[in-house]
């Protein structure tokens, strides 16, 4: 192909499709960060997406991508989003009205998303208008260079070396456009201004582990998950962006007083710091969606007491930012357990990610019914009278923690030299807490392991057993034990629809 023949190509006008949605999309994310909004329109279609996604298919890919769900989505969306610029170039090379017609539509889908999402305002739409306003003009400049409309007028064809400095131009812009919109985002917001704020200002404390809690057996993981580590699983594909100050919690419903707080009234109600461990249900047998760390927070009965829920009233239905729900048994939030409204995180305040500036951690039952992060409301009610966001996707309406327990040492189909060898890992009933846990080799008999010590029945127990480790292939198996008396089940159970049961099982390879 000659350098005057670019319009007789079919990939330049496709790649002036993507080149000019991808600068609008970066338009939108400059506009969204200058702004202080937390809505985009790739943010808000895959929040749509997520809240339409039946729940076997978002099991699948928890399962699939575990806390990488929402870059494999976000992947996706890129590879849809690539694929329909490709096709408006094309039609718009064709007949430019016709691309520039479909381009609109698809803008019009991406503002209709952000208009879908809880407390949307006006204001949210405006960067999905930025994109129009620069996504449109691009699409025409690029096509008109990439395959000209016929005329009757004569004049010079563009080359590919004009076509792809004009590309070059286009696709440098997207990318600063998009890296601007990420740092002028949650800085411009002011939430991470009024998270360092926080840091100087809350009284949190040092996250050291208890005196022996921690066995430091080489290879496991550690008593306390830093913040970095701690597993994320929720429906938000971008945080939503709440400065302390501007944060409130209101409880109501089933209540002989409405009660509204300010974070100053919350955290002037006194913080206390306990040691709980959280898990997913969705986390599989020998599955590493959970972690352990040290929460400072205010406790949930102690906010309730101020509403004075009715005598008949049996749920609480928890209510984030983003609209996601959450019902949890009233009797578990007033039963003198640890439930907290958190603000702090292992002697930090909470990350973004993790429901910053407030949210709730239950010990005993699974974060889909407690865990609600960037919780704004309690609503006082009865399960009969409500559905929460996993209920109604057919997970089970309470899910209390089930006994669990993993091998994190060896790992599964290791090799490791015959003599000594350190079998560890972690068990845990929150609420109830661990008695007891024993290994066995190749469906032998069970041999007492060494348990740490722990703060409270809240939380992971780790443990070690000491393996004469003879050469050969060899199978090791773990269960625990409670302190009520229960043992853990060797019945197979998938997550759904209230948790993964059966003892964790690996495969080693002694050398001789």
């Amino acid at each position: 192909m000659s350098d005057s023949d670019t319009g007789r190509a079919w990939w330049p006008p496709a790649l002036a499709g993507v080149l000019a949605l991808g600068l609008g999309l970066a338009a939108a994310e400059v506009v969204a960060g200058a702004l202080g909004r937390a809505e985009t329109p790739v943010s808000a279609v895959g929040e749509e997406f997520i809240d339409l996604t039946p729940g076997w298919l978002k099991d699948f890919a928890i399962d699939v991508f575990g806390t990488n769900d929402k870059t494999a989505l976000l992947v996706g969306m890129g590879v849809v989003l690539t694929v329909l610029g490709a096709l408006i170039g094309l039609l718009a090379a064709r007949r430019r009205g016709a691309g520039l017609l479909a381009a609109t539509v698809l803008l019009v889908v991406a503002g209709l998303a952000v208009n879908s999402r809880p407390d949307t305002t006006m204001a949210d739409l405006i960067p999905t208008v930025a994109a129009g306003l620069v996504a449109l003009p691009a699409l025409s400049w690029l096509v008109g260079r990439a395959a000209p409309a016929p005329s009757p007028v004569t004049t010079p064809a563009p080359t590919r070396r004009a076509f792809l400095r004009a590309a070059g131009i286009t696709a440098g812009l997207a990318v600063a456009g998009a890296g601007l919109g990420q740092l002028l985002g949650a800085r411009r917001a002011g939430v991470e201004t009024s998270r360092d704020d926080l840091a100087t200002s809350l009284d949190l404390p040092r996250a050291t582990p208890p005196d022996g809690a921690d066995l430091v057996v080489d290879g496991a993981n550690p008593w306390r998950t830093p913040n970095g580590d701690f597993y994320r699983i929720d429906t938000a594909l971008s945080e939503p962006l709440i400065r302390a100050e501007d944060w409130t919690l209101r409880v109501r419903g089933m209540v002989e007083n409405e009660v509204e707080l300010s974070y100053d009234d919350l955290v002037g109600m006194g913080l206390v710091d306990r040691w709980l461990t959280l898990n997913c249900v969705s986390n599989e047998v020998g599955g590493h969606l959970i972690g352990n760390a040290l929460w400072t927070g205010v406790p949930i009965a102690d906010v309730l007491a101020l509403a004075r829920p009715h005598a008949d009233a049996d749920a609480v239905q928890s209510h984030s930012q983003d609209g996601w729900t959450a019902g949890t048994p009233l009797d578990v939030l007033t039963d003198g357990r640890d439930a907290l409204l958190a603000v702090g995180m292992n002697g930090a305040p909470l990350p973004l990610a993790h429901g910053f500036p407030v949210r709730m951690i239950v010990p005993g039952l699974y974060g889909y019914v407690s865990a609600t992060k960037w919780v704004v409301e309690l609503e006082v009610s009865r399960f009969d009278d409500f559905e929460a966001y996993w209920t109604t996707r057919g997970w089970a309406e309470r899910g209390p923690v089930k006994v669990a327990s993993r091998i994190d040492v060896p790992s599964s189909r290791a090799h490791v030299g015959a003599g000594t060898v350190a079998v560890a890992g972690i068990a845990w009933a929150q609420h109830r807490g661990i008695e007891a846990v024993e290994v066995r080799v190749d469906e032998g008999d069970w041999n007492a392991a060494r348990l740490a010590a722990v703060p409270s029945t809240d939380t992971w127990r780790q443990w070690v057993w000491e393996w004469d480790a003879q050469p050969g292939e060899h199978r090791l198996q773990v269960r625990a034990t409670t302190a009520d008396g229960e043992v853990q089940t060797s019945e197979q159970a998938p997550p759904a629809p209230d948790g993964a049961s059966g003892w964790h099982t690996i495969d080693v390879t002694v050398d001789g």
